[in-house]
């Protein structure tokens, strides 16, 4: 199995760093070191990845700072440019991956030589049913997350480059620095520049916060706007369906309940990161256990 680093860009994301490394390091298959990449952040988030690894010395945690630039995109590049392993995940700092994800992955990219990316579902792990949430993200995601004839575009919160195509293409991807377009769709895109090979899988599956349904209107459409800033920045690529218009038909649902359940989870002191792969974890531990018997 080829091997695997996880590369977490955070931004004052103290309350939810802890939760990502530890379903980071909690895996059937051990990834080959987690790098979390602190951009300025002005709350407890490098003092939080600084204790957990103080706390958890054995497993492959780092704590590396982009402090030159403020923005997502350099940050991201920062981690990837010093990743060492030959599958580069990059997930989001409120992110949960299922304690199988670095296995799926590691294995995904070995069985198909012409992989260069890959992307999966997600669960919202701070709304209800789980399962049938996470069902219903991937048939979207599969469908419609689609560019030019057909390619499948990457999923920042849940995706993972091989090493060699991210080198090919990390002097072109933009650098955005106006802060309008999907950094992830572009990657992609700069991926299908090359005729390198994008892979969904429906086992590579991540748990992610629903926070962004909780803004207004006028902030969701700017975010909703980026999908046609990244095409536009990318004339001669295609889509012929929009992702925004599933997601702006959701979205005065989710408005409307998000806030009601966190309270709910608040009155309940549930941690929803926290139980997100609950049963698998159980699963995965019990399976050590036995096998130390």
């Amino acid at each position: 199995m080829l091997t695997v680093s996880v590369v977490v860009p955070a931004w004052n994301e103290e309350e939810r760093i802890a939760d990502c490394i530890l379903n980071a390091t909690t895996q059937s298959v051990a990834p080959l070191e987690v790098l979390v990449v602190d951009n300025k952040s002005t709350d407890r988030t490098a003092q939080i990845v600084s204790d957990f690894i103080d706390a958890h010395p054995d497993t492959p945690v780092k704590l590396l700072h982009q402090d030159k630039e403020q923005g997502l995109i350099p940050t991201r590049n920062y981690g990837l440019d010093r990743a060492k392993g030959q599958v580069l995940g990059r997930v989001d700092a409120d992110c949960m991956l299922r304690p199988n994800w670095v296995e799926v992955v590691g294995n995904l990219f070995d069985r198909d030589p012409q992989a260069m990316g890959a992307t999966g579902p997600v669960a919202y792990y701070d709304m209800p049913a789980k399962e049938l949430g996470l069902k219903g993200d991937n048939k979207v995601r599969k469908s419609v997350y689609r560019a030019d004839d057909g390619r499948y575009l990457l999923f920042g919160s849940n995706m993972a480059l091989r090493a060699s195509a991210w080198k090919a293409i990390r002097g072109e991807v933009c650098r955005d620095k106006a802060d309008i377009m999907h950094e992830d769709v572009d990657i992609s895109l700069h991926l299908i520049d090359h005729d390198f090979k994008t892979v969904y899988c429906r086992n590579m599956n991540a748990g992610i916060s629903a926070r962004r349904m909780d803004t207004s209107f006028p902030s969701f459409r700017r975010y909703m706007q980026r999908f046609k800033n990244t095409f536009d920045a990318h004339p001669q690529h295609t889509r012929e369906q929009k992702p925004e218009r599933t997601l702006y038909a959701i979205y005065p649902v989710l408005r409307a309940f998000y806030p009601v359940y966190q309270k709910y989870l608040e009155s309940a002191d549930i941690n929803p990161a926290e139980r997100v792969w609950i049963k698998e974890q159980m699963e995965l531990f019990h399976q050590r256990e036995q096998e130390m018997c």
